[in-house]
């Protein structure tokens, strides 16, 4: 996405630091940053504390900014890796969950273009945290395995490994969601 006027404008203005023009840069890549946030968060708070963290990084350092970059790819990357650095900072707290082994189970991509964002989040947050983490990492942010071992301190057979979990995971869950709706609809 090319930056807008619009937008370059209030990144200027931001870099003077007034609270006026931080203010005004919240409000419109609030949308953007909470969008990224909740996919690495299970709830909205933990993805607020996320957004928050993201924008106090980027206001301390807007003036490192290089604007010949697109700008969202740089705030795209401050906001993933505040992620990184929230998990690695709670990981102690959060529950530790093994997946079974998956079966194999026929499944119609297809079905997955009837999903909505919520239902994709609402099974995202269904995997365990690390598992959740890498897939994202790795199938929407494009991170390689060997960046993600180097972010999450694993190596990188264990990053593969959890994204074919995860990936597993994800398979059963999507067709037990399909199962449910179907059967939601038989009933009506």
């Amino acid at each position: 996405m090319i930056q807008s006027s619009a937008e370059s404008a209030i990144i200027e203005n931001c870099k003077t630091g007034k609270l006026r023009h931080q203010e005004i840069f919240y409000k419109h890549f609030y949308g953007y940053a909470m969008g990224i946030c909740l996919r690495y968060a299970y709830t909205r708070t933990d993805a607020s504390e996320m957004l928050n963290d993201s924008f106090l990084k980027v206001f301390r350092n807007l003036k490192k900014y290089d604007e010949k970059l697109p700008f969202r790819a740089w705030f795209r990357k401050i906001i993933v890796n505040t992620a990184i650095d929230y998990y690695r900072k709670n990981a102690r707290l959060l529950p530790t969950l093994e997946i079974e082994e998956a079966e194999n189970y026929s499944f119609d991509i297809n079905l997955i273009d009837n999903l909505n964002y919520e239902a994709i989040k609402k099974l995202l947050d269904e995997l365990p945290e690390l598992h959740r983490l890498v897939f994202n990492l790795y199938e929407i942010e494009g991170f390689t395995h060997q960046e993600i071992a180097g972010k999450l301190d694993l190596t990188e057979s264990t990053s593969r490994s959890y994204l074919t979990r995860a990936k597993k995971k994800l398979r059963i869950l999507v067709e037990k969601y399909f199962e449910t709706e179907y059967e939601r609809k038989i009933r009506t």
